[in-house]
């Protein structure tokens, strides 16, 4: 089967790889759809790598004793590995399983073998192309709205609108919220404001702060999603949510954000929380946003077929998009 491989800065082919075997329960999966996430990350510094992509929409062709789906099921793969067994996962909290090592099974191939606890039906009459969007495109973002509570009486505050945080406007405009933005590429505000989106600051503002809080009438906003993993951005969320509100953070960061715990969390009152990925029991959930929302087509910018995958890479590094979508069978 062909899979990519990032092979030197800014060099992506096509390798032969053998199809994966299956332990028992999994399932062999024909991919339709690998949308790309933060892969570029690697292709921009040159970082060797075989195993790329972590989410994926495709066709059971193949199940190992135990599978819990069938040859011929249209399925979402979600992304990387767990027990299945542990509390966490039975809980649907599988991204945070107790036992697994989080594992990443490469989607950007032709074939993928995964846990069939992980494979998602796709209902009758919804494309691969949309079905693909409930792991990052949907996914981070839906499950950190679902536990801060968004409503339509909620003003939020995103922090970067690359793929992930215009796919936060989709799921926060949904639920009928209020949404400010902090972005700096103007592709992508373009993006966000056909959206919906009321008001977008750009991050190297001096008075970003100052124009958050007079846009909430001095208090801030009810909720803070940090899409951006950049630590300026989780200081100005914790800076301008409203006392007693929320912040959650999906943008991987390996760097320290600063945090004094006095001033900012016990005299504020606010909550801090991360979060990875959603709860699998809310899967129909975000199978309505993607059915649903009207705004779902402006989060796909780009398809490209397996056969052009470094101008794919090369796209995705220059951020003149919103989410991409590979082809592997094109």
């Amino acid at each position: 089967m062909k899979q990519a491989a990032i092979v030197g800065k800014r060099q992506v082919v096509l390798v032969e790889k053998e199809k994966p075997a299956l332990p028992d329960g999994w399932a062999l999966v024909k991919i339709m759809v690998a949308p790309m996430c933060a892969e570029y990350k690697g292709f921009a510094n040159g970082t060797i790598n075989d195993s790329l992509g972590h989410e994926a929409a495709g066709e059971v062709v193949e199940v190992a004793p135990g599978s819990r789906v069938n040859v011929g099921d249209r399925v979402v793969a979600m992304p990387l590995t767990s027990c299945g067994q542990c509390d966490l996962c039975r809980a649907g909290d599988y991204i945070h399983c107790e036992v697994s090592q989080q594992v990443s099974l490469p989607t950007m191939a032709q074939y993928v073998a995964k846990p069939s606890w992980l494979l998602l039906k796709i209902p009758d009459g919804l494309s691969y192309e949309k079905a693909a969007l409930a792991c990052c495109g949907l996914g981070p973002s839906f499950g950190a709205l679902e536990r801060m509570g968004v409503d339509a009486f909620s003003t939020i505050l995103i922090t970067g609108l690359g793929p992930v945080g215009l796919g936060a406007v989709v799921n926060a405009r949904f639920r009928g919220a209020r949404v400010i933005a902090v972005e700096m590429n103007e592709y992508r505000q373009k993006i966000a404001r056909e959206m919906g989106v009321e008001e977008i600051i750009d991050p190297r503002d001096p008075e970003a702060l100052q124009k958050i809080k007079a846009l909430t009438g001095g208090k801030g906003p009810d909720y803070g999603l940090d899409c951006s993993g950049v630590v300026a951005a989780h200081r100005l969320q914790i800076d301008a949510v409203r006392r007693l509100g929320k912040v959650t953070f999906i943008g991987e960061c390996n760097e320290d954000t600063p945090l004094r715990i006095s001033p900012d969390m016990i005299r504020k009152g606010i909550s801090l929380m991360g979060a990875w990925h959603y709860n699998l029991n809310v899967f129909p959930k975000v199978l309505k946003v993607i059915s649903e929302s009207p705004l779902i087509d402006k989060l796909v910018t780009h398809t490209f077929p397996f056969s052009e995958i470094q101008q794919a890479f090369e796209l995705s590094a220059g951020q003149f998009c919103a989410k991409v979508l590979l082809k592997p069978w094109e």
